[in-house]
């Protein structure tokens, strides 16, 4: 597969035996932009022959792409060649078939990841991502994500096709039917105007019009099944409030979540290793770093810096110096029950 997000122009320009097998220039730019991507230097001569033209043709190509917003640049000499620069702006990927299910896998993990600003991203991310991959490679992603555990608690897992199904609908403003199953375990067909996605205390949720009880109504996604398109388009109308974020927390009693902030007593790369993605954090010059985690319960920050095997000082909230507290005296109970003789122990 080669997936991009926008169109290069479908233009052709025969040049006897320079097109070779790739008569149409738009193919060949294509075919220069993946060999670009997938090697960090190319000299001319070889990129002209990989790509069965001259090194003037490869020259006009190269110019294409300059236009299209890709940043390629040249060296001359022994050592000259061609390689892509980092830009100003993301221009369009191209990616082989593996590429595009590691990055879909990547984007749903991400999608329920629990770190803040990422989620929303990684959907809107994922959402292009699964609307350009064949069937079969959808099938592969949803096969992976089902098999891979999360190495930090997180909410239910939500398949990738409903999370995007459901993103292409709250962006086309399209009408949907989904199948429902309440808390109590009955089910429904459900008919709703979408409105936004919120991501809140380890789950997704659906903020939607419910066209049948005439209501705004937030519907959790791991209990939601068959979304479908009606094709009818609808006029977004006025949530209540305003905020969609709150909307849920009012009606689905989602728990606040917290924000734990300490200064560990080791190297910011050490912190890294162990703590991975799921925490922000800040060097405090060579030996210390500020370690900052949101989580909607206080015993995951607890884990994660008991796995750090560092001093460490609570800067803040107030109250995960009393949760440690209470964890620090269990396992001091714990201890001197477990050291005491065996026949006090019975």
């Amino acid at each position: 597969m080669q997936a991009t997000l926008s169109t290069l122009p479908a233009t052709f320009c025969p040049e006897g035996r320079d097109d070779g097998d790739m008569a149409n220039t738009s193919s060949r730019t294509l075919a220069l932009l993946s060999l670009l991507q997938s090697h960090r230097h190319w000299s001319g001569a070889d990129l002209a022959d990989r790509l069965g033209v001259s090194e003037r043709t490869l020259r006009r190509d190269v110019d294409r792409l300059r236009e299209l917003g890709y940043p390629v640049r040249a060296s001359r000499g022994t050592d000259g060649g061609y390689q892509l620069a980092p830009g100003a702006v993301l221009p369009p990927l191209l990616l082989d078939d593996e590429e595009g299910v590691a990055l879909a896998v990547g984007m749903g993990n991400a999608a329920q990841s629990g770190i803040a600003d990422v989620e929303e991203a990684a959907v809107r991310a994922l959402t292009k991502v699964m609307q350009v991959l064949p069937p079969r490679l959808r099938a592969r992603v949803n096969a992976l994500r089902a098999m891979t555990v999360s190495a930090t608690p997180t909410g239910p897992v939500v398949p990738a096709e409903v999370l995007t199904a459901i993103a292409q609908a709250c962006r086309d403003e399209e009408r949907m039917r989904f199948d429902y199953t309440a808390r109590g375990g009955s089910q429904t067909e459900r008919e709703v105007e979408p409105h936004r996605l919120v991501a809140l205390g380890g789950r997704w949720y659906l903020v939607a019009y419910d066209l049948a009880r005439h209501d705004w109504r937030s519907f959790r996604l791991d209990r939601l099944t068959r979304p479908r398109s009606t094709g009818a388009g609808f006029r977004q109308r006025p949530l209540p409030g305003g905020d969609a974020a709150a909307f849920v927390r009012a009606s689905a009693h989602v728990p606040s979540a917290h924000t734990v902030v300490a200064l560990v007593h080791a190297p910011a790369e050490h912190v890294r290793r162990m703590v991975g993605q799921w925490g922000g954090i800040e060097p405090v010059g060579l030996d210390r770093c500020r370690l900052t985690m949101v989580s909607t319960s206080l015993d995951w920050p607890t884990q994660a810096l008991g796995n750090v095997g560092a001093e460490f000082d609570v800067i803040e909230p107030p109250e995960f110096v009393d949760h440690l507290k209470n964890w620090g005296t269990r396992f001091l109970n714990a201890a001197a029950r477990s050291a005491a003789p065996t026949e006090e122990k019975l």
